[in-house]
């Protein structure tokens, strides 16, 4: 096991389902496509943040923490779900809601995600920039020294990428998963697609894989940030989690493969790809998705699909990453 010299709670329900989508696969007339549903993980409904918190409370725990701080956009699963962890270890929680996303209705700021944190009884502070990772992550540093001269011991779960990235540890430990599922069903996979945004998920998956010596490429669908940005974030973190599971090295610029074209007009904000996308998911398989991640992300990767990058005869696997509280944030999905 690539991660064993890392602390770790349990928090997920894994493995995970590997379930063939046959009629959307059918509809678009290309490869198989096969869902990876970390939807299923079971954290307070879900989603791909409970791989990565079981390594950050891990570390949270093994360094004798009673709160646990963390930041995220208003609609943050990563914010829903630390809220959930910690309330599972018995922790103090205290999360920073960032003004990332302008012009929304009023269900955005108040139903979802949001309700959910206020239900589980998380302390919430403001940050009033979206777009400032540094601000945000010192805003909650500054919080946590006032913690500390309280007698509490926080423990931080930054936003930039220049933190130690235990959560991608939690992908690594996917990627061992997935490669075990693939070799029992006998499946060549052609590529693993999935959403990049804080770039945790994906470099986690790359580095597994290239620790594995899998041989998979794994595309990310950018969602936050363009594709130039976004390959420096995730090369830099995915070379660092290689370094953290002794394969220093294995990944290198060619492994990081991005695709923008489906992130205007920006996070958060609905685009016809990615609306026609979630309503092929929902009409064809039943399966939900936001609009934020994996909306977008499972655009990108039928806009593949179109192009020929992925043709019949192949399989390949989408990533569902989670997000469906967001939805009810979204009324007009359905107006």
């Amino acid at each position: 096991m690539l991660t064993k010299n890392y602390p770790r709670v349990a928090l997920s329900h894994t493995p995970t389902p590997l379930e063939c989508l046959t009629n959307l696969s059918d509809h678009l007339g290309g490869p198989r496509i096969w869902a990876k549903r970390d939807d299923c993980t079971g954290l307070a409904m879900g989603g791909n943040k409970a791989r990565q918190l079981e390594f950050y409370i891990g570390d949270a725990v093994s360094k004798g923490a009673d709160t646990v701080l963390t930041t995220g956009a208003t609609q943050s699963n990563h914010v829903r779900m630390t809220v959930a962890a910690a309330r599972k270890l018995g922790l103090e929680v205290e999360v920073q809601l960032e003004k990332r996303v302008d012009g929304r209705q009023p269900a955005y700021y108040e139903s979802g995600n949001p309700f959910l944190i206020k239900l589980m009884g998380a302390k919430i502070h403001f940050y009033p920039e979206g777009e400032d990772e540094d601000g945000a992550d010192a805003a909650m540093d500054a919080r946590a020294d006032e913690l500390r001269a309280e007698g509490k011991k926080p423990y931080v779960i930054p936003l930039s990428g220049s933190h130690t990235p235990y959560g991608s540890l939690g992908y690594v430990k996917a990627a061992e998963e997935l490669v075990q599922q693939f070799a029992k069903q006998s499946l060549e996979i052609s590529g693993i697609a999935l959403a990049s945004g804080s770039a945790t998920t994906h470099a986690g998956l790359v580095a597994g894989m290239k620790a594995l010596d899998s041989g998979i490429p794994v595309y990310g669908l950018c969602i936050r940030r363009g594709q130039d940005a976004q390959r420096v974030r995730v090369l830099e973190k995915a070379q660092k989690v290689a370094e953290m599971i002794g394969h220093e090295g294995a990944v290198s610029d060619t492994d990081v493969l991005l695709d923008d074209s489906m992130l205007a007009p920006g996070y958060g904000q609905l685009n016809d790809n990615c609306l026609e996308a979630m309503k092929l998911a929902a009409f064809h398989e039943g399966i939900l998705l936001d609009p934020t991640y994996t909306g977008k992300s499972m655009a990108g990767l039928i806009d593949m699909i179109r192009k020929g990058r992925f043709t019949k005869g192949q399989d390949v696997v989408y990533l569902h990453t989670g997000g469906t509280p967001a939805l009810f944030g979204y009324p007009e999905l359905v107006e």
